[in-house]
């Protein structure tokens, strides 16, 4: 990995964690649709089980498919290690539950993708975790929001569907001097485009689902830890700094250093919650990943056409996509989106909420379906669908209104694109 830490981004996309395999020479990565692993003894199966030696026991912990997936979203990252899920949402999960204890509160955007915001409004409280919600527009508002029982602070790179690209390194250094984590949910830009840890995020989360594995066909998610955050700055964070009794008293931080957070989530989180990334869709994942800068590039190329194309049209109120000139977010993302703010944005219908939906319905070329990030250009109506669970109030918060429709941009031919959304406008 050292020496494939060395090369570029788009070599290590399709090289990093991963060689040919030794028993049979096998280029590709094998599924290894194995549930569990033999030991070579029982001293061996001791020192496995007990975190003396790395290796794999049961795939519910470790799975060699799984484990190149994991070095790989680490690397492209720039992380010291990763945890692969089941799903964004259990990412999300897990992310979290290294840090936090019942009675605590962790500080989120309130421009999240709308799953995120009633998973943590109102699934998280059955923990005890509170969550405070806060406008990121506004890095301050983050610490203002502050309270001695705050374990995180939580945001999106690029808001799903707002389009609200946040100041990842202003927020990063609030987090910081109240001593806490900042995570970030990099699904949208994916690393192609940003890197939040060079600004200063501390975990990278990922729906593995959209842009990584990019063709619609594998459910995952990824945590990626940067390694740089000091665990032991104060007591807030017991599970890594203090004896765990699972373990006979022992000491994660003390064990691991800067690996101590991927550990734990390993060895406790995916132990003893279980979202497990199966070995067939860490393979589907893999093969997504070697193509990821080449998608990226075209996904925002033609996000871009169709932005600019939507902002002259009759039928088209507002465009709201952060690289566009006019812009709010523009010069945002030209920090931490140099090469493109990514393929999903939204867009304003004249005529409200059933304009939206006659919109969605007489597409052709695009699929109306809940998934973002696929090669193919798909579309919804937030307000009906998504983030039809929210208020209409919190809705609008998160840039979901009743006349706002998101776009994934796929890599078809953009005329393509453009003529099939403009039938459908003027339909």
């Amino acid at each position: 990995m050292s020496k494939q830490n060395n090369y570029g981004f788009a070599t290590r996309s399709v090289h990093a964690g991963a060689e040919a395999d030794p028993t049979t020479g096998a280029r590709s990565v094998p599924i290894t649709q194995s549930t569990a692993f033999v030991f070579k003894d029982a001293d061996h199966a001791a020192a496995l089980f007990g975190l003396e030696d790395s290796g794999f026991i049961y795939s519910r912990l470790t799975n060699p498919t799984v484990s190149v997936f994991q070095d790989r979203v680490a690397s492209l990252e720039g992380g010291v290690g990763a945890t692969c899920t089941a799903s964004g949402h259990s990412a999300q999960l897990l992310a979290l539950f290294a840090l936090m204890e019942s009675g605590d509160d962790f500080i989120a955007s309130n421009k999240l993708y709308g799953g995120s915001i009633t998973q943590f409004g109102h699934t998280f409280k059955k923990f005890g975790w509170n969550v405070i919600f806060v406008d990121p527009v506004d890095p301050e508002n983050f610490r203002q929001a502050m309270t001695p029982k705050t374990k995180a602070v939580f945001t999106e790179s690029l808001a799903n569907p707002g389009g609200v690209v946040c100041d990842i390194e202003k927020i990063a250094e609030i987090a910081h001097q109240a001593g806490v984590p900042l995570i970030v949910d990099n699904t949208l830009p994916s690393p192609a485009l940003c890197r939040p840890i060079e600004f200063g995020a501390d975990i990278v989360v990922h729906s593995t689902t959209k842009f990584i594995s990019g063709h619609g066909n594998a459910m995952g998610g990824a945590v990626i830890d940067s390694g740089k955050f000091d665990w032991s700055q104060n007591d807030k964070f017991k599970s890594l700094t203090q004896p765990c009794g699972a373990y006979h008293g022992l000491n994660f931080y003390e064990k691991f250093g800067a690996m101590a957070y991927t550990l734990y989530c390993h060895a406790v989180g995916l132990r003893d919650l279980g979202p497990t990334m199966s070995a067939m869709n860490a393979y589907l994942s893999i093969t997504g990943a070697e193509t990821l800068p080449l998608r990226m590039h075209k996904h925002a190329e033609n996000a871009l056409a169709v932005a600019k194309f939507l902002q002259q049209h009759e039928a088209v109120e507002w465009v709201s996509y952060a690289g566009l000139k006019d812009n709010p977010f523009y010069s945002l993302a030209q920090k931490y989106c140099p090469s493109g703010a990514g393929a999903v944005f939204t867009f304003g219908v004249k005529g409200g909420y059933e304009a939206g939906v006659k919109v969605v319905d007489h597409c052709q070329l695009f699929s109306h379906l809940a998934n973002i990030g696929d090669t193919r250009s798909l579309i919804i109506h937030p307000a009906s669908t998504t983030h039809r669970q929210l208020t209409e109030s919190q809705q609008i918060a998160a840039g979901a209104g009743p006349e706002v429709v998101r776009l994934s941009i796929g890599i078809e031919d953009v005329e393509d694109i453009i003529a099939d959304l403009d039938q459908a406008l003027r339909a």
